[in-house]
């Protein structure tokens, strides 16, 4: 199942646009004639990207900055859509951090904060976009979750259990949609180098992980656009974190919480 074709009303609503994922996703739809609406908290990265991409690629480029943890500038998002005349074809739930700090050192409100954006601003969009999709018979959502979705991460734990939120709720909703004419996938990368690791104060973290399981952003893009335009449930990019995701998900819980906790 392809991705709908663009018209000049609609739009591919990409959240954590301004770098990474988000930005490389965004290219790549605008690249086929989507139009794109950016968002995310750094207008200024953002309306450069716009600029670029309209000037490329002769598409609408919208920029509405936005804190999506907040529920009330989601509704500003929304109604600043509205206003614009923009329908929602394409929905890529990119924008997350995570924690990487044991649960009992952890800031309460960074903690909540992570909920908030990985896991309420993920339902609320999805919320408000993805059941006009199911009734006009086209359309796509995209998630990005992640490998941790795939266990519990002692000293990551709010953070793998947000993306484990994140893959069951997708994988739902692409279940719910069969035979619809939208396109439900979740996005589950292991490391890649972007501005992910800033936000997250994850440095040192990603020192620890293997050379073989990075990807780039583009990469991952690539793997993105590619499931969604199979139709595909889950896509992780790269053979050893598919691997890692496969391990993760079956083994026994005891030996996966020993030898995720052993670091």
């Amino acid at each position: 199942m392809a991705l709908p074709d663009p018209t000049p009303t609609t739009t591919a609503l990409v959240t954590g646009a301004s770098s990474g994922i988000g930005q490389a996703i965004a290219r790549r739809l605008a690249a086929r004639g989507h139009g794109v609406t950016l968002v995310a908290r750094r207008e200024d990265e953002l309306r450069a990207l716009a600029a670029e991409l309209a000037d490329e690629h002769g598409i609408r480029a919208e920029v509405v900055p936005c804190d999506l943890a907040d529920p009330a500038a989601r509704d500003r998002l929304a109604a600043e859509l509205d206003r614009l005349g923009l329908e929602v074809d394409v929905l890529v739930n990119n924008a997350g951090f995570g924690t990487y700090v044991t649960f009992a050192e952890a800031d309460r409100e960074r903690e909540v904060e992570q909920v908030r954006l990985n896991v309420e601003a993920v339902t609320d969009l999805t919320a408000r976009y993805f059941p006009a999709m199911v009734r006009r018979g086209r359309g796509a959502v995209l998630v990005t979750a992640s490998t941790a979705a795939f266990q519990p991460l002692p000293g990551n734990a709010a953070y793998a259990a947000s993306k484990a939120f994140a893959l069951s709720f997708t994988e739902a909703l692409h279940a719910e949609a069969a035979g619809s004419g939208v396109t439900v996938t979740v996005l589950c990368p292991g490391p890649v180098a972007t501005g992910f690791q800033d936000a997250s104060g994850a440095h040192e973290f990603a020192g620890k992980v293997p050379k073989a399981l990075w990807r780039s952003a583009d990469q991952v893009a690539d793997a993105a656009m590619q499931a969604l335009d199979r139709g595909r449930r889950v896509v992780v990019p790269g053979l050893p974190n598919r691997i890692g995701a496969a391990l993760g998900r079956f083994s026994p819980r005891p030996v996966v919480l020993k030898v995720m906790g052993a670091g």
